[in-house]
């Protein structure tokens, strides 16, 4: 990741990383850009709670988010500082520990794929 001067609240990084259902998400997000559908359907939690949990993300400064048709695509902030960096890195790093993370990333992966064979699918059909 990209180191910047960018000075984060530490305390609001902290209650960030303390919530499970953001750290889920983080982890999903871990080196891919995801769709708010995506979350909702693997943490099996409403938009809106999703949504409200992302803004949290966005606000704090760890993620960035992209409009594409009606859905919002998220990523992990390209432009952390360096003490958020470091911070971010040892919990991914925790993520690969975690059973729950782990089973998460394994719908994703299974996810993005269906929905990619889907696509090709109806491309090839049409």
């Amino acid at each position: 990741m990209a180191r910047t001067t960018k000075s984060f609240n530490l305390a609001r990084l902290f209650a960030a990383l303390a919530d499970p259902t953001r750290l889920r998400l983080l982890s999903l997000m871990d080196g891919r850009e995801v769709c708010v559908c995506h979350f909702v359907e693997i943490l099996g939690q409403s938009q809106p709670k999703i949504s409200r949990h992302l803004a949290y993300l966005r606000k704090t400064g760890l993620v960035v988010a992209r409009r594409e048709g009606k859905w919002m695509h998220y990523s992990i902030c390209p432009a952390l500082d360096v003490a958020a960096d470091s911070l971010l890195n040892t919990a991914q790093s925790a993520f690969a520990n975690d059973k729950q993370m782990r089973a998460d990333r394994a719908k994703l992966d299974r996810v993005c794929c269906d929905v990619g064979s889907q696509k090709l699918h109806s491309i090839q059909k049409g």
